[in-house]
């Protein structure tokens, strides 16, 4: 890497959205400053220098600029492997409003895409070269926009809730009703209309947790949270879901679209769960309001 890689010059442009994906993978580099992402202080070495890569490329208004003003692909760090079994796919859209996106390996060497980065025949050969990809998970439908273009470019099957499926009237496979459903081996969805009417988390090897916008770890409260200022359907409906999940879930890694990830012993996020499910209990409808949402 040349020095002029680590020389002053990263910034955020006006196009961020606030959306908290860099300040996740840049902590103490890229922070909240007026309502937007802003650089707090430049890279000192190289580790921080591939921090800031991080941010730029998942960046969905490619709003964080390295010194050059372009993004070199030769950087460009994605898929990230958060563990042996799950890689986290970076290149978030502008169409999902800058969600997550996770790739989740199994056993037998095929894989599972959940939720979509942007459109990219690059990006899709990439996940393709982690193991054959057989399935698109779909957690709701704010996160449907290149569900369909990825199942048909890696030829696996798309799945989403029949509650959501307006979206995606196209999907393979239709969960239905609210009882958890093993798609996989060793691989559920339980249903959890809130957030939307057919949202749903995915639950691998009682390991990981794909929570949509459904619940996230917020590194401003340091627990699980809901996002009530931006649940679509209903709160009361997601406070209901919650109480007839939450003793059925069991999971280390808490992997949502929106919000920050957490790796916790499964007790503790139990027990934090729990107590999430009784604090959404006391919470009353709201405006939809992005700005309100404190990640």
């Amino acid at each position: 890497m040349g020095d002029e890689q680590l020389r002053d010059g990263w910034y955020v442009d006006d196009r961020c959205t606030n959306c908290d994906v860099a300040r996740q993978l840049a902590p103490g580099l890229i922070g909240e400053v007026d309502g937007r992402s802003a650089v707090l202080r430049q890279p000192r070495d190289r580790d921080e220098v591939r921090r800031m890569h991080l941010a730029a490329n998942a960046c969905h208004t490619r709003s964080v600029r390295p010194p050059t003003g372009r993004l070199d692909a030769a950087q460009d760090p994605f898929p990230l492997a958060l563990d042996d079994a799950v890689f986290l796919c970076g290149h978030n859209s502008p169409r999902t409003a800058g969600a997550n996106s996770y790739l989740l390996r199994r056993p037998d060497g095929t894989a599972m895409l959940v939720d979509t980065p942007r459109w990219s025949t690059t990006l899709a050969d990439r996940y393709e070269g982690l193991g054959p990809v057989t399935d698109v998970l779909l957690t709701h439908r704010d996160h449907v926009a290149h569900g369909r273009r990825y199942a048909d470019r890696l030829g696996a099957r798309l799945w989403i809730h029949e509650g959501d499926l307006d979206a995606a009237p196209d999907a393979d496979r239709v969960l239905r009703g609210t009882d958890p459903t093993q798609i996989a081996d060793g691989v559920t969805a339980f249903p959890l209309p809130g957030h939307t009417r057919g949202s749903v988390l995915f639950v691998a090897d009682e390991r990981y947790c794909f929570s949509g916008d459904s619940f996230y770890w917020s590194r401003g409260t340091g627990d699980i949270e809901v996002a009530e200022t931006v649940t679509w359907y209903s709160i009361g409906e997601l406070a209901s879901s919650l109480a007839r999940t939450v003793d059925r879930l069991r999971f280390e890694w808490l992997l949502p679209g929106h919000g920050d990830r957490c790796h916790l012993p499964a007790d503790d996020m139990t027990a934090r769960l729990r107590r999430l499910a009784a604090r959404t209990r006391e919470l009353r409808p709201q405006p939809i309001d992005f700005t309100a949402v404190r990640w």
